[in-house]
């Protein structure tokens, strides 16, 4: 069974609260150890036909086309995030209240995502199609402002899209044992919100920089000239806006982003069972999961295709009856609600 188109070019959703119920009652009944992989009965084998092969990667000619970059949308997108985000940060410290730094800290936990996800983009040479600009782009522009170092999170990540959950999985303590009961799961949760996640994070950092990486140095010259243009306008305040919404809201919506993607799911050549997929709502899509990235599941079976095409992967695998409506999550929350006991 398939959903219904919600607009022209928009994917099809097809969660609802009820597949998620049935999804976990399945999951009771096939598996001893509750976990939050689809049951193989809610797994149909539909695959190759004409558009993709049996893994739901997408074949040729078709293939060629999902693979477009459109550089002159890229740089539109890149100007209005880079817009957007210091824009926050100018008019927080032109205002110069209580109130306009409180909303900087609040709207910044965006700018962080928008600007890990433009640099997760450039990470897999999708923003540009000169090598050159999508490195530079994505390192000094929209990488190193957010403490991402680019370059050591491409040669992680793309263990991570090799062997999703394998032995090289960069990310298998975040994903694993979900569910977890509910007080661990508020544990996780607080100390994003606290900033000790993003105190560990700059320790991290820290150990970097004495053993001499240069991304690690990179980023703190970059992070130097930021506070050192706000001192320079006499608002050291707006800088650390900056760095207070990276500590704890960012670490806080990272998680939150990470479990819906992969959250208790397992090593396997069936990327459904790897990789979770959730209905896209305009307010998640604002919030948490611009640029497209909340339709993983496409991104990951081929993650060659840019973000402004997942949309159309997605909606041809549900076209083909590879994606269903069993094992589409309605909400994020929905997932959330799932992924504790």
């Amino acid at each position: 069974m398939h959903g219904t188109q919600e607009a022209p070019g928009e994917p099809v959703s097809c969660g609802t609260t009820a597949t998620v119920i049935d999804m976990a009652n399945a999951r009771r009944a096939d598996n001893a150890t509750v976990t939050l992989v689809p049951p193989a009965s809610m797994l149909p084998t539909v695959l190759p036909n004409d558009r993709f092969n049996e893994r739901g990667a997408p074949t040729q000619p078709w293939r060629d086309e999902l693979h477009r970059i459109s550089n002159a949308r890229n740089v539109l997108a890149v100007f209005s995030t880079l817009a957007q985000t210091f824009g926050v940060m100018v008019i927080a410290g032109v205002i110069n209240t209580w109130w306009s730094y409180l909303l900087a800290f609040l709207l910044l936990a965006r700018g962080h995502v928008c600007l890990n996800i433009l640099a997760h983009e450039s990470a897999h040479r999708l923003l540009f199609s000169k090598r050159r600009a999508n490195d530079l782009c994505g390192r000094w522009l929209l990488g190193y402002p957010s403490f991402q170092p680019t370059l050591a999170y491409r040669r992680s990540h793309f263990a991570h899209h090799r062997d999703e959950m394998g032995r090289d999985e960069p990310d298998l303590a975040m994903y694993s044992g979900y569910p977890i009961p509910r007080g661990s799961w508020h544990r996780k949760l607080r100390r994003d919100l606290l900033g000790i996640t993003g105190y560990k994070r700059m320790k991290q950092l820290a150990r970097a920089l004495l053993r001499g990486g240069v991304e690690a140095w990179e980023i703190l010259g970059v992070q130097v000239v930021m506070f050192g243009m706000s001192i320079a306008v006499d608002r050291p305040l707006v800088y650390v806006v900056w760095l207070a919404s990276w500590m704890t809201l960012w670490q806080f919506s990272n998680r939150l982003r990470a479990i819906a993607e992969h959250g208790g799911m397992i090593r396997s050549r069936d990327r459904r069972e790897t990789t979770h997929v959730v209905r896209q709502t305009l307010i998640a899509r604002y919030l948490m999961v611009p640029y497209h990235t909340g339709w993983h599941l496409a991104h990951h079976v081929d993650m060659g295709v840019p973000w402004r095409h997942l949309p159309r992967l997605h909606n041809g695998l549900v076209d083909a009856g590879w994606i269903t409506p069993e094992i589409t999550y309605p909400t994020y929350r929905a997932l959330w609600r799932s992924a504790t006991r």
